[in-house]
């Protein structure tokens, strides 16, 4: 299907959300903050289907790897997760940029739906 660099500092968050989309038979890079999912992107040059962020991570958030990743791969479509409201209402200034904003804590059936939907370019209900 589709290969997602999945960028989560929270190692139980990060293992739930890759066996979620294994399940639909996902290929799953995870990377523990932006800055090593920035030399991910940069060593694979952005050939990934989706990044899917948290965005509160230490030494680089996901705001700022966002930024990045738009900046040099335009079209990579991107998902953020976030747990903490101050943190979505700062995603609220990327709508160009990213196809939607998961709010956490989300069931195995709610990331799968808003990956789907980002890979379709749908917007997720």
């Amino acid at each position: 299907m589709a290969k997602i660099l999945l960028t989560e500092d929270d190692i139980a968050v990060r293992t739930f959300v890759s066996r979620a989309l294994q399940l639909d038979g996902h290929d799953i890079v995870m990377a523990e903050d932006g800055e090593e999912a920035l030399n991910v992107l940069t060593e694979d040059e952005g050939r990934f289907d989706l990044l899917l962020t948290d965005v509160k991570m230490p030494i680089m958030d996901g705001i700022a790897l966002t930024h990045h990743a738009s900046k040099n791969w335009p079209t990579l479509p991107i998902l953020i997760m976030t747990g903490y409201a101050d943190q979505r209402e700062r995603a609220k200034g990327l709508e160009e940029i990213i196809k939607d904003v998961v709010t956490k804590p989300f069931s195995l059936a709610d990331i799968r739906t808003a990956v789907n939907c980002a890979l379709t370019d749908k917007i997720a209900a």
